[in-house]
């Protein structure tokens, strides 16, 4: 996708709030992307934090949130700020967990599911191919469906499980939003870089304003450091914002 700076001109930007828990890191690369972004500002939120006034996104970033002790994001989720993304996301705002953030958002119950040990147990660190399943959320709408789009992961914890009842039910709500392909687009067992089921990738919840994702649009968000296949991720909850 053609990297777009000026995608909207409402009188107000679009304002993103990036939490920063003990053991983030990843959350200045969040807030880095924001800002390549015209009509969009991004502010840091302390994990202590328990108000969310005037944003309009908000991002639970990668990391090791809490040293990943018990389970990634096990203790994150009892963070005072979650029970205002609770709040912000029952209200319609709109949310993105971006690996760590997507464990957290899992533990949190805020999307269904569970993260297991990369198969093979060993920390994956590479870049994959996405294909967009679903081009209609708030996040992906400036993709095509059936885009492949190519993004870096970083985890260890990124082997994606659900229930077969709960599989069925992402599947008939059209909430796998991104899945592990090749070049060409295809599902494979061989494009898949931790055994996720389903080679899940991203999944939104059933009101599609949560979204959770294991690779890092944040990262690509600049052809400089390696690519510009994230931008749209941002610059779709932008436009959503703004009304375009």
């Amino acid at each position: 996708m053609t990297a777009s700076p000026q995608i909207h001109t409402d009188v107000h930007a679009v304002r993103f709030g990036v939490v920063v828990f003990p053991g983030s890191n990843c959350d200045a690369d969040s807030y880095d992307a924001v800002s390549t972004f015209t009509g969009a500002e991004a502010r840091y939120l302390w994990h202590k934090d328990e108000e969310l006034d005037g944003l309009d996104c908000v991002i639970l970033p990668g990391g090791f949130s809490y040293g990943d002790y018990l389970r990634c994001g096990a203790i994150a989720r009892f963070s005072p700020i979650m029970t205002a993304v609770r709040r912000f996301a029952e209200d319609g705002g709109l949310v993105i967990g971006i690996c760590n953030g997507f464990q957290i958002l899992l533990e949190a119950g805020l999307l269904p599911g569970a993260m297991h040990r990369n198969e093979g147990l060993k920390f994956v660190c590479q870049l994959v191919n996405l294909r967009v399943e679903n081009a209609a959320t708030p996040f992906t709408h400036r993709y095509r469906e059936g885009q492949v789009i190519q993004v870096p992961i970083a985890h260890m914890e990124g082997n994606y499980f659900i229930d077969e009842a709960g599989l069925s039910e992402l599947e008939a709500n059209q909430q796998i939003v991104v899945r592990y392909a090749n070049e060409s687009g295809e599902i494979t067992g061989e494009a898949n870089p931790n055994g996720s089921q389903g080679n899940i990738a991203g999944i939104c919840n059933r009101k599609g304003n949560v979204f959770g994702l294991m690779p890092h649009p944040e990262r690509v968000c600049d052809p400089l450091v390696g690519g510009v296949g994230g931008r749209g991720v941002f610059e779709s909850v932008i436009n959503t914002v703004s009304g375009l």
